[in-house]
C-alpha cells in the first residue's frame, strides 16, 4: 500500500473498530456534513452529551426559528431543550438508518443522554429514558445513562424494557464489571418479559484521556524520576484491562445462555479519546486501543489526525494485559491511589455534565427571552 492510497480510517474499520463521531449540531445535519462523514470517513455512529448540545445551540442562529416558535407557545426552558435535542437526534437517526440496516442494528446509532441532574435517582432516570425513547421514536437510538451506583439498576430496567443503552462515564474496572453485570441482568429480565433479545444493543463507554490527565497531575506532584516516567500511560493501560474484563465476562456460561437466545454482546466504547497533552501523540487513544468489537468515539480533531497520520495495528490490545497490570501496580507503588483517582474522575465527570446542562438551560432561556418574550 503506497502512502497516497493509505486510509487509516478504513484500516481501523477493517480491524473491527466502529468509528463514531463525538459531535452533533443542526448545521451538520442540514448542510450534509454528517452524511459526508458517513460516506468518506467511515463514520457509523454519533454520540452527544450536554456539552455538545450547549456548544451547538449557542453557536449561530440554526435554532432560532424553532426557539421562536416554542417561545410563542409559552414553552418552558426544560421542554424547549428537550424538543431541540430530540429533534436533532431524530434527524441524525434518520441519516444513519441505512448504516443501522446494513449492520443489522450494530451500528448506525445516535446517543442522547438523560438529564445528568438525575444521576442519583434511579426511577427518574428510567422515566426520562422511556420519555426520550418514545419521543425520538427511532430504533437506532441509544439512551445514555451514567454508570453511577444508582445508574446501574436503571440500566438494567431500561434494557429490560427492550431499549438500547449507551452506558457512559465509566472510569474504573470495578464499576465496568458492575455495568456488565447490570447489562446481563437487564437482558435476563427482558427475556423473562418476552422481549426479542436480538433487537437490544448496548455499548459501555469507558473514558480514557481523563485518566491520564488526573494521574499525570499526581505523578508530577510526586516528582521523582520513577513517577515522571509513568506519565501518559495509565489511560491506555486502564482501557486495555477493561477489554480483558470484557473478554472474560463475555466468555462465561451466563453470557452464552443469553447469546443462545439471540442476545448481542455489550461492546466496549472508548470515550474521551481526544489527547489533551500536546506532548503525547494525538492519535494514541485510537491506535493503541484497536481491538475487535469495539467502538471509538472521536471528536473531529482526533478523527482528522487519525485520517492524516494514524498507524493502525490490528488488535493492538492483544497480549498487553500483563504489561498494563504492571503499569497500574507501579502507579500504586509510587503513591498514586487508583481508587481515589477513579472516584475523583466520576465526581468531576458528573459535575461537568451537570454544569454543561445548566449552561445549556441558561443559553436556551436567554434565547427564549430574546426571541419570544420568554416563558417563566
Amino acid at each position: 500500500m503506497t502512502e497516497s492510497t493509505k486510509n487509516p480510517l478504513a484500516e481501523l474499520s477493517a480491524a473491527g473498530v466502529s468509528i463514531w463521531l463525538d459531535d452533533l449540531s443542526r448545521p451538520m445535519i442540514t448542510t450534509g456534513e454528517l452524511q459526508k462523514l458517513i460516506d468518506t470517513s467511515h463514520v457509523v455512529g454519533v454520540t452527544t452529551n450536554p456539552t455538545i448540545f450547549a456548544t451547538a445551540i449557542s453557536a449561530g442562529d440554526a435554532y432560532d426559528a424553532q426557539v421562536s416558535e416554542l417561545a410563542g407557545k409559552g414553552t418552558d426552558v426544560d421542554a424547549t431543550v428537550f424538543a431541540l435535542t430530540t429533534d436533532d437526534v431524530r434527524d441524525a437517526c434518520d441519516i444513519l438508518k441505512p448504516v443501522y440496516d446494513a449492520t443489522n442494528g450494530v451500528d448506525g446509532r445516535v446517543s442522547i443522554e438523560v438529564d445528568p441532574r438525575l444521576e442519583a435517582d434511579t426511577d427518574a432516570t428510567v422515566e426520562m429514558a422511556r420519555q426520550l425513547w418514545t419521543t425520538v421514536g427511532r430504533p437506532n437510538l441509544f439512551i445514555k445513562i451514567p454508570a453511577t451506583v444508582e445508574g446501574l439498576p436503571a440500566i438494567s430496567k431500561v434494557l429490560a424494557d427492550g431499549t438500547s443503552v449507551n452506558v457512559t462515564l465509566i472510569f474504573s474496572l470495578d464499576r465496568y464489571r458492575g455495568v456488565m453485570n447490570a447489562f446481563l441482568t437487564g437482558l435476563e429480565q427482558a427475556r423473562e418479559a418476552g422481549k426479542d433479545l436480538s433487537t437490544i444493543h448496548s455499548v459501555a463507554s469507558f473514558f480514557v484521556s481523563r485518566v491520564d490527565s488526573e494521574i499525570d497531575k499526581q505523578l508530577e506532584a510526586i516528582g521523582t524520576d520513577e513517577a515522571l516516567a509513568l506519565r501518559g500511560k495509565a489511560g491506555v493501560a486502564n482501557a486495555r484491562l477493561a477489554y480483558q474484563a470484557y473478554e472474560e465476562v463475555f466468555s462465561t456460561p451466563r453470557w452464552q445462555n443469553l447469546k443462545d437466545d439471540g442476545a448481542n454482546a455489550q461492546r466496549p466504547l472508548w470515550a474521551s479519546t481526544g489527547v489533551k497533552n500536546p506532548d503525547y501523540p494525538d492519535t494514541m487513544y485510537v491506535t493503541d486501543l484497536v481491538a475487535p468489537n469495539t467502538v471509538n468515539t472521536m471528536p473531529h480533531k482526533t478523527m482528522e489526525a487519525v485520517a492524516d497520520h494514524g498507524e493502525i495495528r490490528p488488535n493492538a490490545v492483544e497480549g498487553t494485559y500483563a504489561e498494563a497490570q504492571q503499569l497500574m501496580d507501579d502507579l500504586e507503588r509510587v503513591g498514586v491511589s487508583y481508587a481515589q483517582v477513579v472516584e475523583t474522575l466520576e465526581v468531576e465527570g458528573l459535575d461537568k455534565f451537570v454544569g454543561s446542562w445548566k449552561e445549556l438551560l441558561a443559553d436556551v432561556q436567554g434565547e427564549l427571552d430574546r426571541l419570544g418574550g420568554g416563558a417563566q
